[in-house]
């Protein structure tokens, strides 16, 4: 497996007609997209949960964004409801903390770049929820198209304020709710 095998899958090959474009199946639950995942990508995850990968970094910008995407997204595709849906975040965290704070981020175009601050957004940590709205924020201001996405960023932020925690997470990780983050599950739109 190799960077580009992941960039491929996600976004399409370059030149492809999905190259460059949102696909539904990043934000909707999709049985057959997970088991895909799961079917091709489950030794790249449990290599990346490991440690590993860390020299597709050496590639530059995108493969460090591949190994983000294995540890951020593939995990949440291939683990869904699990608690390994959240394993890799600390990881891809990291990961994307080194390439924005190097500049890197900027090279990537502006598709492949809102995947390299979904971390940010997935944290559960109000400073990384200010990057988080900071970077949408500014990928909104330079490329058309980004706004929902920045939206989803203040929402995300704005859960982080109240609770501190994501509290649709809690009955996956095994732990209790407060009567509060129970009545929040209730609403429309509580769960990302």
């Amino acid at each position: 497996m190799t960077p580009q095998d992941v960039l491929d899958f996600w976004f399409g090959a370059p030149g492809s007609p999905t190259f460059g474009h949102p696909r539904r199946e990043w934000f909707v639950k999709n049985d057959d997209f997970d088991h895909t995942i799961r079917t091709r990508f489950g030794a790249t995850i449990a290599q990346a949960l490991a440690g590993g990968l860390r020299e597709w970094d050496a590639q530059g910008p995108q493969g460090v964004l591949a190994r983000i995407l294995v540890l951020d997204q593939f995990t949440r595709n291939a683990h869904r409801n699990t608690p390994l849906s959240f394993a890799g975040d600390t990881l891809a965290l990291a990961a994307a903390r080194a390439l924005v704070d190097s500049g890197a981020d900027k090279a990537l175009p502006p598709q492949l770049r809102a995947f390299a601050y979904m971390p940010f957004e997935h944290a559960e940590d109000a400073y990384m929820q200010e990057r988080a709205v900071e970077l949408f924020g500014a990928l909104a201001a330079e490329h058309p198209g980004f706004d929902e996405m920045l939206d989803y960023a203040h929402r995300h932020r704005g859960v982080i304020a109240r609770f501190g925690r994501f509290p649709h997470r809690n009955e996956i990780l095994g732990r209790a709710s407060t009567p509060d983050e129970v009545e929040f599950l209730h609403q429309p739109g509580s769960r990302f």
